[in-house]
């Protein structure tokens, strides 16, 4: 793998891409808007590594335009899986969370403040799952695509289902309460797309004043009382023993560093998820297909 000191003094456009972690036709934009720190010899364009360096140092609170140097930290961001959590927590270690929404994973996987970005993101005019958004955000980054798994996702409401939900329609004519996920998650943006789709206004929904920030909390919000409906994987009503309504089957993938997809953290984990041990959790926790799990979806 190429580190930092590998590259040369005198850097031609291909290496410097490598160097910022970022695509040449990104190398040729700031080019063009005479951004970057270059120099022309014989018709061909050559960066010096210390201006280079400099210039990243001037640039460091503009993320887009000088990404963070160097490989990205071993931390997986974005969007929250009890089978994922579990995983990384049983695997021995090796890569830190900082949880959020999956939009907050893809931007900090583009920032190079992640290796890792946990999405489950729905585009609403293809109906495909993940890719578009990485194609957007990540445009200017060298990045995999990995199936994590298909996910139950639907309604988690109390142990008996006292207010009889059995759609969403049942949320607005029942008066629920309903808890919801923070701007940007993947949960929450499927429940805006599936409440279009079946014909009702959000503002026809009672809903909780704060939102919360994982799927489990969707499930602690309704156990504990304080809301009657939320939107979650299948897995958490089932750990807290609370019903499950299912409405959509979704998959859920991660957004990989390409670099560091060779390193061992990252390896380690797609070996554990080869496991006995690892299917039978995720059979345990219920509402997982991991039959893909590992394929990859796109080389960018």
């Amino acid at each position: 793998m190429d580190e930092v000191q590998d590259f040369p003094e005198m850097m031609d456009t291909h290496q410097v891409a490598r160097y910022l972690r970022i695509k040449e036709r990104k190398v040729y934009e700031l080019l063009k808007e005479r951004r970057i720190p270059c120099t022309r010899v014989t018709g061909k364009w050559l960066f010096p590594k210390g201006e280079i360096d400099a210039w990243l140092k001037r640039n460091s609170a503009s993320p887009s335009d000088a990404p963070r140097q160097g490989p990205a930290p071993m931390v997986v961001a974005g969007s929250h899986d009890p089978l994922l959590e579990w995983c990384l927590r049983e695997m021995g270690g090796g890569l830190a969370v900082l949880p959020g929404s999956s939009m907050d994973g893809l931007r900090q996987l583009a920032a190079g403040e992640a290796a890792v970005a946990g999405i489950h993101l729905l585009d609403p005019e293809s109906g495909a799952y993940n890719l578009p958004q990485v194609q957007d955000v990540l445009a200017e980054r060298n990045v995999v695509l990995i199936e994590w798994a298909w996910r139950q996702q639907g309604l988690v409401v109390a142990s008996g289902n006292p207010l009889g939900i059995a759609s969403l329609a049942d949320l607005a004519t029942a008066k629920a309460r309903v808890v919801l996920r923070q701007e940007g998650a993947g949960s929450r943006l499927l429940l805006d797309r599936l409440l279009a789709e079946a014909g009702i206004a959000p503002d026809a929904l009672v809903t909780a004043k704060v939102p919360v920030r994982s799927e489990t909390d969707v499930g602690l919000a309704i156990l504990e009382g304080a809301a009657d409906a939320g939107l979650a994987v299948a897995s958490v009503a089932k750990s807290l023993k609370l019903d499950f309504v299912p409405l959509h089957r979704e998959r859920f993938d991660l957004a990989v560093d390409r670099r560091a997809y060779f390193e061992p953290p990252i390896q380690t984990l797609l070996a554990f998820t080869r496991t006995v041990e690892f299917a039978r959790r995720a059979e345990t926790l219920g509402g997982y297909d991991i039959s893909g799990i590992g394929a990859i979806r796109w080389n960018g």
